[in-house]
């Protein structure tokens, strides 16, 4: 969990040119969000700028989060029929093992590249 710091606190943005806040000291999740928090709420940014942002220090590295205007934000767009459609093609070429060429009943390893049943993949010779 980040730590509280002062060193974000610039809610006229003067030091870093929009309003920024130290983590948990924002302003309502009424008026501004994150991306994460506008999807659960099922909105989107829509296009705007961001209008605020929320910092905090890890591992020695600053870290921002940008907040949007729930007012402004819009509806999430549904999932068109061809947008699942490309999914579930891009789900299945994951099965085909660029070798053997068959559709296998589990993705194919992305560390060796090919199917359990190839020699090729080592956990053949393995068994």
């Amino acid at each position: 969990m980040p730590t509280t710091s002062l060193r974000y606190w610039d809610p006229k943005g003067e030091k870093f040119g929009i309003p920024t806040w130290p983590w948990g000291m924002g302003p309502p999740k009424e008026e501004m969000a994150t991306v994460r928090d506008l999807k659960k709420l099922g909105l989107r940014p829509g296009g705007q700028a961001a209008a605020g942002q929320i910092g905090w220090r890890i591992r020695g590295g600053d870290r921002f989060a940008f907040l949007f205007l729930v007012a402004l934000a819009k509806k999430k767009r549904p999932m068109t029929p061809a947008m699942w459609a490309s999914i579930r093609k891009a789900l299945a070429a994951r099965r085909v093992c660029p070798v053997c060429n068959t559709a296998k009943d589990y993705d194919i390893s992305r560390k060796t590249g090919v199917c359990n049943d190839c020699p090729e993949s080592g956990l053949a010779a393995a068994a």
